[in-house]
């Protein structure tokens, strides 16, 4: 307790130098912290992918979809036990900068198949007894300040006209890594429209997504499915949730590698600063250094003083980077949610926020004590006064 005591009062012995490296410290944590987070918000969708659940989609493209009569086919393969589609619509709400995801799908097999999306009983029925109907994430509704009742008006991209909505239930995640952004209504309304607008593009889904029974057969179930559509006009490619979800990110991998980069200098540059601090306080008190030899302790005592000095600094430095972290991911969930539907700050950017400040709070430390350690008692008493 008296060690902890003294190391407390050697660090704040210069306060405004001792102050501005825990200020670094700390605002190093955050940045170091919201960086991992982003990262982390990258691979959201790939940590909530079921290993349960398929995704096929035309072999070429996602531009590109399949006929709605490969269903059928698709249910009768082996291991598959639920299969349910849909088409991204790509409406625009008000305009560009309010972007959100939005999905035409088959409601009572999609809900069924995602037990995530959690919807009160009687918001479910009404949303699948009303062909206009569509449920939106807890998220979305409090962004856009939605109710039950409200007609929600969407301009097509890929299916022009203005499409309007009827918001019957508004959904929230039963997992934090639940997207609780995402507006989804009745593909059945979708393809009624375009049989009476563009005939062409009716009875067409851009993916399937397919439950099966166990998630060993994933690759033979795939497979499978693939063979059946092999030689079509329109073939296909089946693959896990996850694997779909990569490839996605595999499109921006440069941006993710860069972000993952930047959290690392960030870092070495606070080991930078932390240790011209504990450069400095190491020699002010080499005098004191050589008194403690003189006095018989040793070069492990001296070295221990020193390093726990930089922990000190350091490990409040974390608390108060940790701390700072929660409500500034908070305040950039709700500014970039379009961007990054799940933005939570996960328990292992945490676990490598402390592994950081007790790397930086040791290596700052580790020239500053072996030149305290190894003076000389005669050069060190030198330096007094």
């Amino acid at each position: 307790m008296k060690i902890l005591k003294l190391l407390f009062k050697n660090a704040f012995r210069h306060k405004l130098r001792t102050g501005l490296t825990i200020l670094g410290m700390t605002i190093a944590i955050l940045a170091f912290g919201l960086l991992r987070t982003v990262v982390s918000a990258w691979y959201a969708g790939v940590e909530a992918s079921s290993a349960n659940r398929l995704v096929t989609r035309n072999s070429i493209s996602l531009v590109f979809s399949l006929p709605i009569s490969y269903k059928e086919k698709i249910r009768q393969v082996d291991g598959v036990k639920l299969v349910s589609y849909g088409n991204w619509f790509g409406g625009i709400y008000i305009d560009e900068k309010h972007f959100f995801a939005n999905f035409a799908v088959e409601p009572t097999s999609y809900l069924e198949l995602y037990p995530e999306i959690v919807l009160p009983p009687d918001r479910k029925d009404a949303f699948l007894r009303d062909r206009k109907g569509a449920i939106a994430g807890r998220k979305l509704a409090e962004r856009f300040g939605w109710k039950i009742g409200d007609t929600v008006t969407l301009k097509g991209t890929i299916f022009p006209g203005n499409w309007d909505f009827v918001l019957r239930g508004i959904y929230y995640g039963r997992d934090k890594s639940t997207d609780e952004t995402t507006l989804l209504f009745h593909w059945d309304y979708l393809n009624e429209t375009m049989k009476k607008t563009v005939p062409r593009r009716a009875d067409q889904v851009g993916f399937f997504m397919i439950g099966i029974t166990n998630p060993n057969l994933a690759a033979e179930v795939s497979v499978a499915i693939d063979k059946l559509f092999k030689n079509s006009l329109a073939e296909t490619l089946t693959e896990t949730e996850k694997s779909f979800q990569l490839s996605f990110i595999s499109m921006t991998e440069a941006i993710v590698v860069a972000i993952q980069l930047v959290s690392f200098v960030v870092i070495i540059i606070i080991l930078a600063v932390v240790a011209n601090t504990m450069a400095m306080t190491t020699r002010e008190r080499m005098g004191e250094y050589a008194i403690l030899k003189a006095l018989g302790f040793g070069g492990g005592y001296i070295a221990a003083l020193i390093l726990g000095e930089s922990l000190v600094i350091t490990s409040i430095g974390s608390v108060l980077g940790v701390a700072a972290t929660f409500p500034a991911a908070h305040y950039f969930s709700s500014a970039l949610s379009a961007f990054f539907p799940v933005f939570n700050v996960a328990p292992g950017t945490i676990y490598m926020d402390i592994a950081a400040s007790f790397i930086v709070g040791i290596a700052a430390a580790v020239i500053p004590a072996l030149r305290a350690v190894n003076i000389r008692i005669a050069d060190g008493l030198r330096r007094i006064g």
